[in-house]
């Protein structure tokens, strides 16, 4: 493949990368655990519920952006957070890749027609007791997005190539319970990606450009 198709940060090198990196078998879990090695918390939180996300890389015209978005501040949990579509696997989902399309469209009306899985990245083990499945997708330009009030505040994306450049991964702590609990933190404008959305930035960055 030329470099014209493959340019840095195309969605053309995307899929290159996705695919090289679905034939390698992951050596550990991935997870908070990877940051906070034998904390106490981990221990606190099985058995684990079972997610899934969407990453959802949209193929524009001057390079590909993931899209997020940002949690209702009325939610009972990680209100106000930045996310990636998703939730808890229903006992009728199909697959995790049901899973993430149909949360992507309860939650901001992105149709799946404009979406084409091209993998998975491996199970990210969370410290608030999930394992995620975390799905790679391509988004086709021309969707119009419809956001769900009740779960979403906003919606908006970021440049691949800022989200893959680890002079943009910060490591920040907090204390919970008197404990220190450590993650990445990657601001961006005025919206901040941090736990585990950051951690899973973090694991696609060592997966596929590292």
């Amino acid at each position: 493949m030329d470099q014209v198709t493959r340019a840095p940060f195309s969605i053309a090198d995307f899929r290159a990368r996705a695919a090289a990196q679905a034939a390698i078998t992951p050596g550990e879990d991935f997870g908070d655990h990877r940051f906070n090695p034998g904390h106490p918390r981990l221990e606190q939180v099985k058995p684990l519920r079972d997610a899934a996300v969407l990453i959802p890389v949209i193929d524009r015209a001057e390079g590909a952006m993931v899209l997020f978005t940002k949690r209702a501040e009325r939610l009972r949990s990680h209100s106000g957070q930045v996310a990636f579509p998703g939730g808890t696997i229903d006992p009728t989902d199909e697959s995790p890749e049901a899973t993430a399309l149909r949360e992507t469209f309860e939650e901001i009306g992105l149709d799946r027609g404009h979406i084409e899985i091209i993998g998975r990245m491996p199970d990210y083990v969370s410290g608030s007791g999930y394992r995620i499945v975390p799905v790679l997708a391509v988004v086709r330009p021309g969707f119009s997005l419809t956001l769900n009030t009740d779960e979403v505040d906003a919606a908006f994306e970021v440049p691949l190539s800022f989200l893959m450049d680890p002079a943009n991964h910060t490591r920040d702590s907090r204390f919970w319970n008197d404990l220190e609990w450590f993650f990445y933190d990657m601001p961006y404008g005025d919206q901040r990606i941090w736990g585990v959305t950051a951690g899973i930035v973090r694991t696609l960055y060592e997966r596929l450009y590292a």
